[in-house]
């Protein structure tokens, strides 16, 4: 079967011929660029895997010298890997090679090999596919374990006995799971159940690689596929245990609660057809996380999952720790949507009852995340009552409006205090102490509360009035 070489590819592929005839090495580009191209997918990242026959990093070098001005070539001697950037294509070098694996490491012993050695070391027949850059075979696409027929078919399974491909690199369970998300693909039998088999082999991975790919499940287009078969293969567990404990249903006096876990799910597939940040989907993850712990069941009122929200903000930070994702501004993100949740759902519970002092502190706290906290509670509408999600969206719609509204009015969403406490400080002539707060927290609720504008003329006359019940005097006056 021929590889239709599309004229974008064409001197990049002229390129690798040309080396190869240098050489005499059989060479071929392989794995995720060919999928992609036969799948239709986009290949706009440009990055491509060539395998030869020999050496890769001597191969790198010698195309290198055909060009002008000459890329550089960066090597990996002990990986025996080379790559380079040219055109914006990114073109990395390898060796055919055989590998063996010690059972305490995924890192394997490498031997030089044949191309067939380097297809059945891959890790799904998909990505075993390769295409050949030599003269005589030129395009040629070589499909030892029928990796066409099974992207036909939408299956995913290993070209070998999959207990050993995922004993060898248990890192490949979760790439299965992955693939099978993002692709749409059905993991083949078999091979799901040496998931279920070796889940405990998830162990010896390091924690970077296990959030790289739980971080491309959640950027898939139905997440939930993913987190499911996570699930129901025993990784999450290992992997997740706090989103793991989210799922069962008990019941008391014959009163059930919903399955908090299936329900997070669901939030998480709104979001991805809301929203493709990242971020935002780990909060559609985690907005209930905190409902285990704080369970609680009272005779006349029911399940109560009281302050989950707060609660599940603290274990966020936990959670990104332990698994090494990031803990900047991300975290703070994240944090910051799962302990507001709550607040606007609450405040359409009632719309007679929605006070401009509510809408107030709302805007303040929710700052600039505004916008991102209320996408998230219209993910989190799960309901298959579609007259009450009618209402509800109508009441969130009502919110927006009524948000927009007070924040025309009072400017409140990007707020600064009116009143520096350095300015404070310097008027009462006193030093950083507990006065300075109370003083700057009293002008900041008498804004929130309408008691005062948003400026700096009310703001000061309030806060001469609040110095003076502290005992203070005005020293110097900052008033203009």
């Amino acid at each position: 079967m021929k590889f239709v070489i599309e004229p974008y590819e064409l001197e990049i592929f002229e390129l690798l011929k040309k080396t190869a005839a240098k050489l005499g090495y059989p060479t071929y580009v392989i794995g995720g660029y060919v999928r992609d191209r036969i799948l239709g997918r986009s290949t706009k990242d440009k990055d491509i895997d060539i395998v030869c026959v020999g050496s890769g990093i001597k191969f790198a070098e010698t195309l290198a010298s055909f060009l002008k001005p000459s890329p550089k070539v960066v090597s990996y001697a002990r990986f025996g890997t080379a790559a380079i950037t040219y055109k914006g294509w990114s073109l990395e070098f390898v060796g055919a090679r055989k590998e063996s694996y010690n059972p305490d490491s995924r890192k394997p012993v490498v031997e030089d090999g044949s191309l067939e050695d380097d297809q059945n070391r891959r890790d799904f027949t998909i990505n075993a596919l390769a295409v050949c850059m030599n003269e005589e075979n030129f395009g040629e696409l070589v499909d030892p374990f029928n990796g066409i027929q099974d992207m036909e078919d939408k299956i995913l399974r290993t070209p070998l006995d999959p207990h050993i491909t995922f004993s060898d690199d248990p890192l490949r369970m979760m790439r299965a799971i992955r693939f099978a998300t993002q692709l749409g693909f059905f993991i083949e039998p078999k091979t799901l159940n040496a998931i279920k088999d070796q889940k405990e082999r998830i162990s010896i991975i390091s924690q970077e690689r296990i959030s790289t790919e739980l971080n491309k499940i959640l950027a898939a287009p139905k997440p939930s596929v993913g987190l499911a078969q996570l699930f129901e293969t025993g990784l999450l567990e290992i992997i997740f245990p706090e989103l793991q404990a989210m799922q069962g249903i008990e019941e008391k006096n014959g009163v059930a609660h919903k399955d908090n876990f299936w329900h997070t799910l669901q939030v998480v597939d709104n979001m991805a057809g809301l929203s493709d940040n990242l971020w935002l989907r780990w909060s559609a993850l985690l907005h209930d996380i905190g409902k285990p712990t704080t369970k609680r069941f009272f005779s006349g009122q029911g399940w109560t999952f009281h302050s989950h929200e707060v609660v599940g903000a603290k274990m966020t930070v936990k959670i990104f720790q332990r698994m090494k994702l990031p803990l900047d501004n991300k975290l703070k993100f994240v944090q910051k949507i799962v302990e507001l949740h709550q607040r606007p759902i609450l405040l359409t519970k009632d719309r007679s009852e929605i006070t401009d002092s509510a809408l107030r502190r709302l805007l303040f706290d929710a700052g600039e995340e505004l916008d991102d906290l209320l996408i998230m509670c219209e993910a989190d509408t799960t309901t298959a009552n579609q007259k009450k999600k009618a209402i509800y969206m109508e009441n969130l719609a009502y919110l927006r409006v009524r948000l927009d509204e007070v924040e025309q009015k009072d400017h409140l969403r990007l707020w600064q205090p009116p009143i520096s406490g350095e300015e404070i400080m310097e008027i009462f002539a006193i030093k950083p102490s507990r006065e300075v707060g109370l003083i700057k927290n009293a002008i900041r609720d008498a804004i929130l509360d309408g008691v005062i504008g948003n400026n700096r003329e009310d703001a000061y006359h309030f806060m001469l009035k609040t110095a003076e019940k502290l005992g203070l005097k005005e020293v110097k006056s900052l008033k203009d």
